[in-house]
């Protein structure tokens, strides 16, 4: 007798991620529940399961959705207002001015639903970010349907947000106890950076994440400036700060790591801390290129961030995939080094074993939540096709993802956002480019 089932899709690839290396053709993926229930070949799938739904996708090739790492979704609405400059400068002189000018709930709300849509138009399924006003951000994530890790943000100095690192750390905390429970939600302990937080919030963000059983996550090691900052204020390396001050211990992830000696790569392969590798906002600020090859020789978990989009400008992690790759073997002059299979990985199951979902999401697995992404590959410019998954790295610009779910549910179908007013969130951001031009 057939099981009754939700969801049926038979795509012509089928890529698990676990186990590594290996695509799939001719099989299916059985959905119910927001679950995946079973992974085998389509012929079995049929005589098997009947579904309320079935997705034919004869071009197509099926995946885990993305996990984009590292983000600040709201910035989508500072997108462009100050390129080309270094990090600190972009920060002090331009982001930071800006932020307490305009940051606000209905900011923050407005640009988190801009950047789930574009998110969602280009397979990221969940995101980590690291922002203000966390319950707008949760609420954002809710609308739109999407998984989100939401970043309790901490400070020293006064913000829209807070006014201090005890305020911030009051209303973030507040936010956990009021959103716990909520579908698709899960939290992590945000201080900004060694920079931007003192010694004594450093040591209450290690007992509340010990006590919480929440990961940390923090920008470090972004510029050689922050370093040569750190050596004179503290006589010592930021990491070597947060080794002392007990944060390495955290289920931390370590966002950007650009500048790395070798022995502070094999103290973070030694603590089990996770890096956000984010290329593209690292080469946009002309901050350097974090040494992926080593890390990942060292054991070193590494996942994909974009960063915000007013950083980045783009919010595709196919374009980081392809540029994580690129530059690893340039760097290494090896072309053999972080293969396509290896990007994928980071773009999955690395982000989700980082956020402390790798039972969860991140692979096409049964028992995993369906958290998925379909790529259409009967477009001109991806044939001939001989290996898919080096095209997916290669080849391939986001603009080719057709269908998106999270937790079972259609979030992009035929290439078209639903239950999402493109044209409406048009105009918002126009509304909001109007004001902050003021």
């Amino acid at each position: 007798m057939q099981k009754k089932v939700e969801l049926l899709i038979c795509p012509r690839w089928l890529l698990p991620i676990i186990p590594a290396g290996v695509i799939l053709e001719g099989y299916a993926l059985v959905v119910d529940g927001g679950h995946i229930v079973a992974v085998l070949p389509a012929r079995e799938a049929r005589e098997k399961f009947v579904a309320r739904e079935t997705e034919v996708l004869g071009t197509h090739l099926l995946m885990p959705g993305l996990v984009n790492l590292h983000c600040h979704a709201a910035m989508t609405l500072m997108r462009g207002i100050a390129d080309d400059l270094p990090l600190m400068s972009w920060l002090g002189e331009h982001i930071w001015p800006a932020e307490a000018k305009h940051v606000s709930r209905r900011f923050v709300y407005d640009g988190t639903l801009m950047a789930c849509a574009q998110m969602l138009a280009g397979g990221t399924t969940c995101f980590n970010d690291m922002y203000f006003f966390p319950e707008a951000v949760a609420e954002a994530a809710r609308v739109l349907g999407m998984r989100v890790v939401l970043g309790l943000t901490v400070l020293e100095f006064s913000g829209a947000y807070a006014k201090n690192a005890d305020e911030y750390l009051s209303k973030g905390l507040a936010a956990y106890k009021a959103l716990q429970g909520a579908p698709r939600l899960s939290f992590c302990l945000s201080p900004h950076a060694p920079y931007s937080v003192s010694n004594r919030s450093f040591e209450r963000l290690v007992v509340l994440a010990r006590e919480l059983q929440l990961p940390l996550h923090i920008h470090i090691h972004e510029t050689r400036e922050e370093i040569a900052q750190s050596l004179k204020e503290h006589g010592m390396r930021p990491l070597e700060r947060l080794r002392r001050l007990g944060v390495l211990g955290t289920k931390l992830i370590a966002v950007h790591a650009v500048h790395l000696e070798p022995q502070e790569i094999a103290q973070l392969a030694a603590y089990g801390v996770s890096v956000a590798h984010c290329p593209t906002s690292n080469l946009k600020h002309g901050s350097g290129i974090a040494p992926l090859v080593s890390l990942l020789e060292a054991g070193v978990n590494v996942g994909l961030g974009t960063d915000g989009a007013a950083s980045n400008s783009r919010f595709s992690l196919f374009e980081e995939m392809r540029l994580a790759a690129l530059l690893a073997k340039g760097n290494a002059e090896k072309a053999c080094v972080v293969n396509a299979h290896c990007a994928l990985a980071m773009a999955t199951m690395g982000g989700a074993r980082a956020l402390g979902l790798g039972d969860e999401i991140g692979s096409l697995e049964e028992g995993k939540g369906a958290d998925l992404c379909a790529v259409d590959f009967g477009a001109l410019g991806l044939s001939p096709c001989y290996n898919p998954v080096s095209h997916l790295v290669y080849a391939t610009s986001g603009n080719e993802v057709s269908h998106v779910w999270v937790a079972g549910q259609p979030r992009l179908k035929n290439h078209q956002l639903i239950g999402v007013d493109t044209e409406a969130l048009k105009a918002l951001a126009e509304g909001w480019r109007r004001e902050i031009s003021l």
